[in-house]
């Protein structure tokens, strides 16, 4: 499998990754066991990506994932988690929150369904039109010095976004 590295310091991947959402939810009901064997199957094809979000199930995703990861060597995937989206009950959207404690609380959630000590790419899913992108990107910032992030992204922004997100 071709990989690339992100960016100049970021981890290398395959030049393929997996996306898991339809894994927990969107597009119909999905299958525990064929979703596992898919996951399993990407990683033995050398995919080293798994792209998710906590809000995909739920979280039920996060712990999909975490299950099919069970005894594998933590280190040899990427997980890369958009966070920030909010829900109600029923699954209908009610907006996103990337405020420096929401950040912080979706990542703790996220750290415990997921199984791991931290989280190689986090970003939020959408720009939140409330908050500064700067003060969403410290807190995550923040996280990377305290070890439980290694990378931070950024989703669905434009380049002036990144910029004063950099």
């Amino acid at each position: 499998m071709i990989r690339q590295r992100l960016g100049i310091t970021g981890p290398e991947v395959s030049a393929i990754g997996l996306g898991c959402m339809g894994m927990s939810d969107f597009y119909g009901p999905a299958d525990r066991s064929e979703s596992i064997a898919t996951i399993h199957a990407a990683l033995y094809a050398g995919i080293n990506l798994l792209d998710s979000g906590d809000f995909y199930g739920m979280g039920h995703n996060e712990m999909l994932i975490n299950e099919a990861l069970k005894g594998r060597d933590r280190s040899s995937v990427v997980i890369s988690i958009k966070f920030g989206a909010l829900r109600d009950v029923a699954g209908n959207w009610l907006g996103y929150d990337a405020w420096p404690a929401a950040v912080k609380t979706f990542l703790a959630y996220s750290l415990r369904r997921l199984g791991t000590d931290y989280i190689d790419i986090y970003r939020p899913s959408r720009l939140d039109p409330k908050v500064p992108i700067e003060e969403t990107v410290g807190a995550i910032a923040e996280m990377v010095k305290a070890g439980y992030v290694r990378h931070i992204g950024l989703s669905e922004v434009g380049a002036d976004t990144i910029r004063r997100g950099a």
